[in-house]
């Protein structure tokens, strides 16, 4: 038996990620400000890429003036490109004229308001060490002092021990307790607490009330009080609930997070990427391209590469590369547009009763179905919802939004999750506080309705909803 080399031909078809499809990937989750930033350091890292001018987002002149020219007669001049790669000025036709201009943004009836951007507040930290600068001359308190103020967090507790701090310069325990008790004066009162008992606790002292019954409940009847269990609170303090509403009143008008006002949460505005103006009898959908700059290949440059025939081999490859990487960029943010409007077109088209009359007329909706309604995949439609926002006439929603499991009804259609939520919040908001519905009850009330419903379901949709058990609602009221 003798073992030959041979060559065979065989036809293989294979799906493989090229560097133009990855790149296509990558835009598609993309937000508005994300793709933005992208096309402004191309911009700074490829000269070839430019952005149009304002006042050239008009209709070419160079496509008019061709337009004239075929008219009298005249035929335009002929421009050939130097490139060896033939398939570019299929591709890419109308992205290598010199007279290409992006889509110009369409214009938006209705925008919402412009806020105001905010200036930045001091920090929780900041506060708490001026306030040791002014009232500490020690420099070893002052070290343990700024040691604390370190591992205090937004909401102002301490989220190190003693013996860490301690640990940290050598300290003595004795020292590390006397410059705790320090930041623990400082405003805003209740700060560098170890836990919400020593928060309210130094709060309450600060207001004069030691020993009093407001003490006593912080102190020893807190997990009474966290559970509304205010009969039984009454009966250990030996006071009346009327008195012992008082002592109640105080307590929760303490400030159980102390630093938070000097660490507001900043407010994170969102941009729609797509708007859904009602125009008469139907809606439309306008891409928001506001901050994306309008690119195109450099005329300069383009120019210039017709007649670089002398250039080095180097230098030729260099341009090549750059130019290659200019085009794929262009095509590609072009094609993540006009996928972003399908797959917001078709969402319209499935949600029109929501869009016309609430969030009651939500309808189930899955990713297949906006698949199959455009013709592309499921994974590309999750890549485009992902991150986008949709300004609507019911209001500001994520993409994600509008894609819900349905659950069947009795009467042939489903419903969405999100309606049936949306029922259980009215349901209990109109329930009688003194005798709560329990979730066996809800569900008897949407069996009549013509939804059948596991009491697990029920259970699973109130806590999402956060809203407390029937026992626990009791007790609040």
């Amino acid at each position: 038996m003798s073992i030959q080399q041979k060559l065979h031909t065989k036809l293989v078809q294979k799906l493989i990620l090229t560097p133009s499809l990855q790149q296509a990937i990558k835009l598609l989750p993309m937000t508005t400000i994300e793709l933005a930033d992208l096309m402004n350091q191309e911009m700074v890292e490829n000269p070839l890429l430019e952005e149009v001018p304002t006042e050239e987002l008009q209709p070419a002149e160079p496509a008019q003036a061709q337009d004239k020219a075929e008219a009298a007669g005249t035929p335009p001049p002929e421009k050939r490109d130097t490139w060896d790669d033939d398939d570019y000025a299929y591709f890419f036709g109308e992205y290598l004229d010199d007279g290409y201009r992006p889509r110009t943004p369409q214009e938006v009836k209705e925008l919402p308001p412009i806020e105001n951007t905010l200036s930045t507040a001091s920090s929780l930290a900041d506060h708490l060490m001026w306030q040791l600068s002014l009232q500490v001359d020690d420099d070893l308190l002052r070290e343990i002092g700024s040691a604390i103020v370190g591992n205090i967090d937004d909401d102002g507790y301490l989220v190190a021990s003693v013996d860490e701090i301690a640990a940290m310069g050598d300290w003595a325990m004795a020292d590390v307790e006397r410059g705790l008790g320090l930041v623990q004066h400082f405003d805003p009162i209740g700060v560098g607490a170890r836990d919400l008992q020593e928060c309210l606790l130094i709060q309450i002292r600060h207001l004069g009330l030691d020993g009093t019954p407001t003490e006593r409940i912080v102190s020893e009847h807190l997990k009474l009080l966290q559970n509304h269990q205010v009969p039984e609170l009454s009966k250990r303090l030996g006071l009346t609930v009327e008195e012992l509403k008082d002592h109640i009143e105080i307590i929760r008008h303490l400030d159980p997070k102390p630093g938070s006002r000097y660490n507001p949460t900043q407010s994170q505005y969102v941009i729609p990427d797509v708007y859904v103006v009602k125009v008469e009898d139907h809606y439309e959908v306008f891409l928001n391209e506001e901050g994306l700059p309008q690119l195109r290949i450099s005329p300069v440059y383009r120019r210039l590469l017709d007649k670089s025939g002398g250039d080095s081999a180097e230098t030729r490859a260099y341009v090549k590369d750059k130019f290659r990487s200019a085009l794929w960029l262009i095509k590609s943010v072009d094609q993540r547009q006009k996928t972003i409007h399908k797959v917001a077109t078709s969402i319209v088209n499935f949600q029109r009763d929501f869009l016309d009359h609430g969030i009651e007329h939500l309808r189930p909706l899955v990713l297949r179905d906006v698949a199959n309604d455009i013709g592309m995949h499921e994974s590309t439609v999750s890549r485009v919802v992902n991150n986008k926002y949709m300004h609507t006439p019911q209001g500001v929603f994520e993409m994600k939004f509008f894609f819900h499991s349905g659950i069947s009804s009795s009467y042939g259609e489903s419903v969405s999750s999100v309606t049936i939520k949306q029922r259980i919040r009215k349901i209990i908001e109109a329930e009688d506080p003194r005798k709560p519905l329990s979730d066996s009850k809800i569900v008897s009330i949407l069996q009549k309705e013509g939804l059948m419903l596991a009491r697990r379901t029920i259970a699973k949709y109130r806590e999402e909803l956060k809203i407390p058990t029937s026992n626990q609602r009791k007790m609040l009221y």
